[in-house]
């Protein structure tokens, strides 16, 4: 390896790393209800699945760019991704460990995939079209991600409110990406004000649904 691709490898892991931490919050939310084995499980498959995907994904990343409204589509889908993981907080002792860990790898590589294009595109740019240094930068960042995830899990079982802050997290990710569609630059850029109300207003819908939810349960016990 010359300087070049060994520069090019630290950046791609130095994104990876950056913008996984969004990733670690999903793969903590959707797994904390599961068994200690069924949850090592669905970090590690869920995990698995988004890094080929997201491979995939980097491959056409000059095409994923002419797809129109892109980053609105997936800033809508963050926001019901985050209201669900939310509310989702089955605590029945019978509940199925196979449905509960298929959910969660589901969970984990669509989030994946719909928080990833921001991640897909900077790595496709640092690769310069060597979809080999994609796959070892990943393959070397995705132990961290993985590992970032069981430590954000293990402080949301001692801690309860920072699954509220987990969810606020992806809400003001979702807004951002919202943002970022330069196909309404123009009007983002008339309504500037948008830029400090979006986050606000994604943030407070996910929270007061998450809130109304924990009510409800609360009155139904």
């Amino acid at each position: 390896m010359d300087i070049e691709t060994i520069k090019a490898i630290l950046i791609i892991i130095g994104i990876d790393i950056v913008l996984g931490g969004d990733n670690a919050i999903v793969i903590a939310l959707a797994s904390r209800n599961l068994p200690e084995k069924q949850r090592n499980k669905a970090i590690l498959w869920g995990t698995g699945l988004a890094i080929g995907i997201r491979v995939l994904l980097t491959a056409v990343a000059l095409y994923l760019l002419q797809i129109p409204f892109l980053k609105l589509i997936g800033g809508i889908l963050l926001i019901y991704i985050a209201i669900k993981l939310l509310v989702d907080k089955e605590d029945e002792p019978e509940i199925q460990a196979k449905d509960g860990l298929l959910s969660a790898i589901k969970t984990i590589v669509f989030a994946d995939i719909v928080m990833g294009f921001d991640n897909v595109l900077a790595i496709a740019g640092a690769s310069h079209g060597h979809i080999e240094l994609v796959i070892i930068g990943l393959l070397v960042s995705v132990p961290i991600i993985i590992w970032g995830s069981k430590l954000i899990l293990h402080f949301m079982e001692k801690f309860p409110i920072l699954v509220y802050i987990g969810a606020a997290i992806l809400a003001y990710t979702a807004s951002e990406m919202i943002l970022g569609e330069k196909r309404l630059e123009p009007f983002f850029e008339h309504y500037h004000f948008l830029h400090y109300l979006l986050p606000i207003a994604s943030i407070s819908l996910v929270i007061f649904i998450g809130y109304l939810f924990d009510r409800k349960k609360v009155k139904t016990i």
